[in-house]
């Protein structure tokens, strides 16, 4: 288990061992069979599979039972997604070099009982500051499916750019998508293009949580169509936030709202979509909780579970059963934690990203190319480890939570290198507490040394990763 992570509920080691080699075959639940078979290089085949993913018995809803014994592997789960996070722990178990493609292997006989600690274990990819393609999006898909991660949330709109094409308001991604961070162009994806990021996140049991931020960082649909906000903006290419706002009070605003909310809503199969809040510190007071009241009605009315930034709690307005999502420091600064008890009054729940040990792009340390500092930074992959989030927001305990999520924002993020190195390995530590138990002991030593193992993994499937230091090896 010196690679396993998130670490299960439960190991016990066995006697002996099974031999898998090339010839070796995967049955059983049709989709995670030929994810396997794909990953691994098998073959398909029910009669007698030395892989066998099985539909039954659960130690715990969501979870699955590991069993290798010297006639065979056995995954067994209540659900397809809970055999796909079993898929994930069996590969963790063969060797480095058997990680995306099995030739021999000897896989130590062992008893795993596991389960998650939280449903919802996100990342988040910021695609508006700088554009990522869809195979890129794709690859980070692939990238999160290891760690156990089941829903990707796509920032698509910010003030340097609108990713996603709109039927019934075409000019967003003209001007409005033309432009990202630093020049170079911008991107969008088609309703096609985004349709077949749901899908191939489906086959990884991944939901997809699209984001519209507003009623700020709105500067690229403002550039596009000026009767949004105030009058005609230039296309903006800075990192600077909280300038942007729509018209509060035009009707034209909120038929914009609805048009978007309908299009986004009808090519997303999940139950969550984004509607940002934050920082919108060109809107007054007044103004934003008039706003938040009227566009969460409106996007309520589509038929989505809402989730806003926590700044959206100043509003007493909201739809029963928004998720906030707080993304203050760990010691939360003035406001924030009041602002998002306000959705558990409001019927809701809470996504912990607490931005100084769960956001992806602060630098690692001083001397890291790439990232911010603003976050109270450097967040070293340490004290990434080194946080509960029912310990957080007083009086918001883990009943009121829904779980945690990775944010990647792109101010200095242009490659999938960049994606990657930034994201691994603290990304291991935000999975591992959104599924591990909560009454785990977290020994950050432990730790440290499953991220070694786990780190020859990554290297033998090409995934960039930033080294943890000598200082903070065990």
């Amino acid at each position: 288990m010196a690679s396993v992570i998130p670490a299960p509920v439960l190991h016990l080691e066995g006697d002996g061992s099974f031999d898998l080699t090339s010839t070796s075959t995967v049955g059983g639940e049709p989709a995670v069979a030929a994810y396997l078979s794909d990953v691994l290089g098998l073959e398909l085949g029910n009669a007698h599979p030395a892989i066998e993913l099985v539909i039954g018995v659960a130690p715990s809803p969501g979870g699955y039972t590991l069993d290798v014994s010297a006639t065979g592997i056995r995954i067994e789960a209540d659900t397809p997604a809970a055999l796909f996070a079993g898929a994930q722990t069996l590969r963790q178990l063969l060797p480095p070099d058997q990680f995306v493609g099995v030739t021999t292997a000897t896989v130590p006989a062992t008893h795993i009982e596991d389960y998650p600690r939280f449903a919802y274990r996100g990342a988040m990819l910021d695609v508006a500051r700088h554009f990522f393609t869809v195979e890129q999006v794709k690859r980070y898909i692939d990238d999160i499916a290891l760690l156990k991660l089941n829903h990707l949330h796509l920032h698509l709109t910010d003030d340097q750019g609108w990713r996603l094409a709109i039927e019934s308001w075409p000019g967003l991604t003209g001007i409005g998508a033309s432009t990202q961070v630093n020049g170079g162009g911008g991107g969008f994806y088609t309703q096609q293009d985004y349709a077949d990021l749901v899908t191939y996140a489906a086959s990884r049991f991944i939901t997809i949580v699209p984001e519209i931020d507003m009623p700020g960082h709105t500067n690229a649909a403002i550039s596009a169509y000026p009767e949004l906000g105030d009058g005609a903006v230039e296309p903006y290419e800075g990192i600077e936030v909280g300038f942007s706002s729509f018209a509060i009070r035009s009707e034209h605003t909120y038929e914009f709202i609805d048009d978007v909310v309908r299009e986004v809503a009808a090519l997303t199969p999940g139950p969550y979509l984004h509607l940002g809040g934050d920082e919108s510190l060109a809107t007054t007071d007044e103004d934003f909780r008039y706003f938040i009241g009227r566009a969460t009605a409106i996007a309520a009315k589509h038929g989505k579970t809402l989730i806003g930034w926590h700044e959206m709690g100043r509003s007493d307005a909201l739809p029963t059963g928004t998720i906030g999502q707080y993304w203050s420091f760990t010691t939360p600064q003035e406001g924030a934690a009041e602002h998002t008890l306000s959705f558990v009054r409001q019927g809701g729940r809470v996504i912990m990203s607490p931005a100084d040990v769960a956001y992806l792009d602060i630098k690692y340390d001083t001397q890291s190319p790439l990232g911010l500092v603003w976050a109270e930074g450097p967040t070293s992959t340490r004290s990434s480890y080194g946080w509960d989030p029912a310990a957080i927001v007083p009086g918001l305990g883990e009943a009121q939570l829904l779980g945690v999520e990775a944010p990647l924002w792109t101010e200095t993020i242009v490659t999938m290198e960049d994606v990657e190195s930034m994201a691994f390995p603290r990304i291991a530590s935000v999975a591992e507490i959104g599924w591990s138990a909560a009454d785990r002991p977290r020994d950050w030593s432990e730790f440290a040394e499953r991220l070694n193992g786990f780190g020859a993994r990554l290297d033998a499937a090409g995934i960039r990763h930033t080294p943890v230091p000598p200082s903070d090896a065990p």
